[in-house]
């Protein structure tokens, strides 16, 4: 086991309130550990700039972020497509902050090849957060209690059929007008 899972914070139902104005700045290389942070990564998250370059990028992972998020993110960007996701944090502290986060791919300009990904991060509505909440309790509980894969569909599904609902266009329309 390595040491950051053996020292992961406890979290506290504590939220860290963000700078509407300041964008949270990491890079990662292809494989997810992180290159670069910005000052304000590295003030919100309470991790120094040493504790941070060159760990994995789930150092900051909450354990209420359910797996399938992040196993659709993976499979969109490593294959080449950029991605925007709303993200639950933990911080050194045990506490938590919630972002929209905007993932782009980094490329080799002479081969094509993905070196890494870049992604600023910023603060979201509280009503955004509420209705990503919910969810992502809902995919956690079938996760533990069935799959990922379930989680999956059930996903999909809400996705599919939240397309067509006025309310959760609104807060799509919300979160692409905020920022």
């Amino acid at each position: 086991m390595d040491e950051y899972k053996m020292n992961k914070p406890t979290p506290l139902d504590i939220e860290i309130l963000l700078d509407s104005k300041r964008y949270i700045v990491s890079e990662t290389d292809e494989n997810g550990k992180i290159t670069f942070c910005n000052d304000y990564f590295i003030e919100v998250s309470g991790y120094s700039k040493e504790e941070l370059i060159g760990k994995p990028h789930n150092i900051v992972r909450h354990p209420d972020m359910p797996s399938v998020v992040f196993k659709l993110l993976w499979q969109t960007i490593s294959s080449g497509n950029n991605i925007n996701a709303v993200v639950k944090n933990l911080a050194k502290d045990g506490r938590y902050y919630w972002i929209f986060t905007e993932f782009e791919i980094r490329k080799d300009t002479d081969t094509g090849k993905i070196i890494g990904y870049h992604a600023s991060r910023k603060s979201i509505s509280k009503h955004v957060i509420e209705i990503i909440a919910d969810l992502y309790k809902k995919l956690l509980e079938i996760e533990k209690n069935d799959s990922i894969e379930s989680s999956e569909k059930y996903l999909i599904n809400f996705l599919k059929e939240k397309g067509d609902d006025i309310e959760f266009s609104n807060i799509m329309e919300e979160i692409h007008h905020f920022y």
